[in-house]
């Protein structure tokens, strides 16, 4: 099985070790183990005290029921017992894409987007058709395109809303109209979840609760801010539950017994930890559509009150090799855009400490300045 180098992965390996001011990331601040356990006033030693005789064995292998039953909670058309546990959304695509795509499928993604979703099908022998964003047209997906790209033969669509890196939200109405082509053709809508946008109840809508063929991955890593603990999910129908459950015994055991109780822990204090989260990108985004609206170089479609945003840039040197330069002299990591084959632009994790955005950007402006 051959498969590309995983763009965005591989630059952060390289790099985030090296800089002074983050701004590259796509999570919210993660929290720290004092404050995850103390979201309900539990101390660290009082937490942990109470696991202290716990077995270290595998655990629930499919995650504890209590860990089902609260991811089950987010949704409302899927079960418990449809919940699987998985190695973050990572774990959780690669299981659906594992299980779905044999050789000479077809499948549409659109693009820029998480690079999983379109070069794991490659790797396993599907023909991958793209519909494109367009800055101009608000990073907005063409349901137009869309269509004119689906046959008979399409097996998967693979989305992912909020998408990363253009923190841009596919909307109910927008969905429920790719469920209705994806029904016309019979193929499964895998969308990457993981950016569930941080605003008011109902702007968001899964595609588990829309289409019985929606497969949802999400995780605990981005609005929830516990990316560490490495605890995603897919949830599903349980006709899908079942067919992944086969296949997730290859790839993945268990989520280990201290992830699963932290997870739980997490989710159990969701509330709190939500609005922590909308006001650090309320405020943080405020700060960087101020600070865009001031640099003549720089341009962004406002992302959709998600950790992600995707800049572009004004310059007369190609995004890798200005990132870089830009790091080496500053201190500051952007990701650049050809991480995401969208060459000319940089996600900019804009939901980091407050001072470290701040700082970042006025070091980010001051090397601008050197094109003027």
């Amino acid at each position: 099985m051959k498969i590309a180098h995983f763009g965005v992965e591989e630059w952060l390996n390289t790099w985030e070790k090296k800089a002074t001011y983050d701004i590259s990331q796509s999570s919210v601040e993660a929290l720290t183990l004092e404050e995850l356990v103390g979201l309900d006033g539990t101390t660290v030693k009082d937490f942990f005290g109470g696991l202290s005789q716990k077995p270290l064995d595998y655990g629930w292998i499919e995650g504890s029921d209590s860990f089902k039953e609260l991811v089950s909670s987010l949704y409302k058309q899927v079960e418990p017992e449809n919940i699987l546990q998985t190695n973050g959304a990572t774990g959780a695509n690669l299981l659906a894409l594992y299980a779905l795509i044999e050789p000479g499928d077809h499948v549409v993604s659109m693009l820029p987007t998480y690079q999983q979703l379109y070069d794991i099908p490659r790797s396993l022998g599907a023909h991958v058709e793209f519909v494109e964003l367009k800055e101009e047209e608000q990073w907005q997906l063409d349901l137009n395109e869309l269509k004119s790209k689906l046959k008979p033969e399409t097996k998967v669509i693979c989305l992912n809303s909020a998408n990363n890196p253009t923190g841009t939200l596919l909307d109910t109405p927008t969905l429920k109209a790719i469920v209705d082509m994806a029904r016309e053709v019979d193929a499964y809508i895998l969308i990457d979840e993981v950016y569930s946008p941080l605003t008011h109840e109902g702007d968001f809508t899964s595609i588990a609760d829309l289409y019985e063929k929606g497969i949802s991955t999400n995780s605990l890593s981005k609005t929830y801010s516990v990316p560490g603990l490495r605890i995603g999910w897919t949830a599903s129908s349980k006709e899908l539950a079942d067919i992944f459950r086969k296949y997730r015994d290859y790839t993945m055991i268990c989520g280990g017994v201290l992830s699963d109780e932290l997870a739980v822990h997490a989710l159990k204090n969701k509330d709190k930890i939500l609005e922590r989260n909308r006001k650090i990108v309320k405020e943080n985004l405020e700060i960087l559509n101020q600070w865009v609206e001031k640099e003549p170089r720089v341009s962004l479609v406002s992302p959709y009150y998600v950790s992600t945003s995707f800049i572009k840039l004004d310059i007369p040197q190609d995004d890798q090799s200005f990132c870089i330069d830009l790091l080496e002299e500053t201190g500051v990591l952007l990701v650049p855009g050809s991480s995401f084959d969208y060459p000319g632009h940089a996600r900019l994790g804009y939901c980091c400490k407050k001072e470290t955005l701040i700082k970042g950007l006025e070091l980010l402006s001051l090397y601008l300045k050197k094109f003027d």
